[in-house]
């Protein structure tokens, strides 16, 4: 799997969505795992919205970090609305401070190993690798029309940097 990694700053993004506390051990556990379920639950949620049609990124924040990536954090999965935008009771509001992002961009894989992988490659890195500090405010994925085929996915990982 390749990757690219570029620098970029992005603005306040304001999201709604659902989201579970969950750290990488526990992930790694079928019986304790929470992001699988998570996910589930907000695309049955997200097909009743009718303005959901309409959606063409969904994002996966991980965001109020306990430590680093190895303590508790809390899952975010969503979309965007704007600053203004109203919010069904059934979703949760998530606002994104602006950062500075390190984006990395997947080759074409497999779900989901594909983002596992960069995950992992993410993490074995020391900052001079990864191009900065991790800031630990706010990291995500972005899955758009490139993420639409499980076994061809290619997606962007932000992760927020001092």
């Amino acid at each position: 799997m390749t990757s690219l990694k570029t620098i970029t700053e992005l603005p306040p993004m304001k999201l709604i969505g659902i989201s579970a506390r969950t750290n990488n051990t526990a992930e790694m556990n079928l019986a304790t795992a929470k992001i699988g379920t998570t996910i589930q639950k907000y695309g049955e949620i997200a097909a009743k919205l009718e303005n959901d049609k309409k959606l063409t990124k969904t994002y996966c924040i991980y965001t109020e970090y306990e430590s680093d990536f190895t303590g508790e954090y809390t899952y975010f999965i969503g979309y965007e609305i704007p600053a203004s935008g109203e919010v069904s009771v059934e979703f949760q509001v998530l606002t994104i401070p602006a950062q500075k992002y390190i984006k990395f961009t997947t080759g074409p894989g497999s779900m989901p190993q594909v983002c596992i992988d960069m995950w992992q490659k993410i993490w074995a890195m020391k900052p001079q690798e990864l191009g900065g500090e991790r800031a630990y405010l706010a990291d995500f994925e972005v899955y758009d029309e490139r993420a639409s085929d499980p076994q061809h996915t290619i997606l962007d990982i932000m992760i927020g940097v001092k």
